[in-house]
């Protein structure tokens, strides 16, 4: 499993983009939606609010995860990441769905005529560029992370920033095209339903992404543990020693994007470790000068007790350097003797 080695900027300038995008997006749709009184293009208006704050927030999370570990956190604040992209998707979810489709509701319930004005489907087309646009790039940055992936898995293993960005815009680029066509049947039956409708269509795809998204960054602050494939890796890896004889109690949490902390505890081979300490001396040697001499024995029993805690605290750190090396995105590890 791969992922970009530079996690600081892994989902930036998609949000940078969205970001922008969606600011121009939001005025426009504000203008139209006055002009017009169309409740899908009031929806489609606080669609974009909810986008661009969110983004703002996803931009917030992504400088604070920056930061270096510390005396408090001593592996770093990658997880403020999650938190801002959680309370983003609360936005989504609270803001963009909530506000929409109570919109959607009130114009059921009272629904009046709309002006169709040619500046509407101007807003929208204008819309649809820009988003489908800020979707490309997020796209396009999913690919060159996931080059080896299909869709379906870079979809479930994606960062939640870059996924956000995804999931937004790929829902507002759904939206212009149901507004367009809201408006248009309303315009063309004389039947306001079909503006409410749309409304109710866009926020209800709204609270379906916000949940998706809510649900990822969950598993994350939670402790979600590394892929599995990885972690087969790692074990297989550990095996290959040969003083390790079984890999026992194997945790794991994700603390940033490709920044993974392991800990586990492992059963080592008596053979082995002998074989280690008397590579460069004889055992046979030892016994010749000791076994007929008590005292002797008992000083040889002393140097060899404190031997072997210091070669096995030897070991497992050449162990834990080798496991850095070959699993670059495994910064923190643990490994404790059964």
């Amino acid at each position: 499993m791969s992922v970009s080695d530079n996690t600081h900027t892994v989902g930036l300038w998609p949000v940078i983009a969205a970001l922008g995008g969606n600011t121009i997006v939001t005025v426009f749709k504000f203008t139209a939606a006055i002009t017009s009184g169309s409740s899908a293009m009031f929806s489609e208006a606080i669609h974009s609010v909810a986008d661009t704050s969110n983004q703002v927030l996803l931009l917030i999370g992504l400088k604070r995860s920056r930061k270096k570990a510390d005396e408090d956190f001593g592996y770093g604040y990658g997880l403020e990441r999650f938190f801002w992209a959680l309370l983003s998707a609360c936005g989504v979810f609270f803001v963009g769905a909530g506000v929409t489709i109570s919109h959607g509701i009130g114009s059921l319930l009272e629904p009046h005529p709309i002006e169709i004005q040619m500046s509407v489907f101007v807003v929208l087309f204008v819309s649809l560029v820009v988003e489908s646009w800020t979707l490309f790039l997020a796209v396009r940055s999913l690919e060159r992370m996931f080059p080896d992936h299909t869709w379906r898995e870079r979809m479930a293993i994606a960062d939640p920033t870059t996924l956000a960005v995804c999931l937004e815009d790929g829902v507002a680029v759904i939206g212009v095209i149901l507004a367009a066509a809201s408006i248009g049947l309303s315009y063309y039956t004389r039947n306001p339903l079909w503006d409410a409708i749309g409304s109710l269509l866009i926020g209800l795809m709204l609270a379906g992404v916000a949940t998706t998204l809510i649900m990822r960054n969950k598993s994350y602050l939670l402790g979600r543990a590394i892929p599995e494939d990885l972690k087969e890796e790692i074990i297989a890896s550990m095996k290959t020693d040969p003083a390790i004889e079984k890999v026992i109690d194997f945790k794991s949490s994700v603390l940033d994007i490709g920044v993974y902390r392991i800990k586990c505890e492992v059963e080592m081979t008596g053979s082995a470790l002998l074989k280690e300490i008397y590579k460069h001396n004889s055992l046979k040697e030892e016994y010749e000068e000791v076994h007929n001499d008590f005292e002797e024995f008992k000083k040889f029993c002393v140097g060899y007790s404190n031997r072997i805690p210091r070669m096995i605290g030897k070991h497992i750190d050449k162990l834990e350097a080798r496991l850095r090396k070959e699993f670059p995105a495994v910064r923190h590890i643990d490994i404790e003797i059964n």
